[in-house]
């Protein structure tokens, strides 16, 4: 069975979402513009960026600091944030 292609605003092209990863606007975006291989590359610094800033993914200050991050990084111009070695364990921007 053949996968179905997305044209990737990040790539060119790649395998499409199986289904929105929020339940919002966002991530209808995300699955109408980003494959599966850029999103799982996101997850890989979103993860990273969990960790070193000691996010909640429940703290609504945290998924707002998250949602930025896809905006700018899968959405925008595709820079991701720099990790900032003094702010480990806090979050500021």
């Amino acid at each position: 069975m053949p996968v179905d292609t997305i044209e990737c605003r990040r790539c060119g092209e790649g395998p499409t979402l199986a289904k929105p990863p929020f339940r919002n606007e966002l991530g209808e975006r995300i699955v109408a513009e980003v494959c599966q291989n850029c999103w799982k590359e996101w997850l890989q610094h979103q993860t990273l960026l969990i960790n070193h800033y000691g996010l909640d993914p429940r703290d609504p200050k945290s998924r707002e600091f998250l949602y930025k991050q896809v905006e700018e990084v899968l959405l925008g111009d595709g820079e991701a944030r720099q990790v900032d070695t003094s702010q480990e364990g806090s979050i500021s921007w």
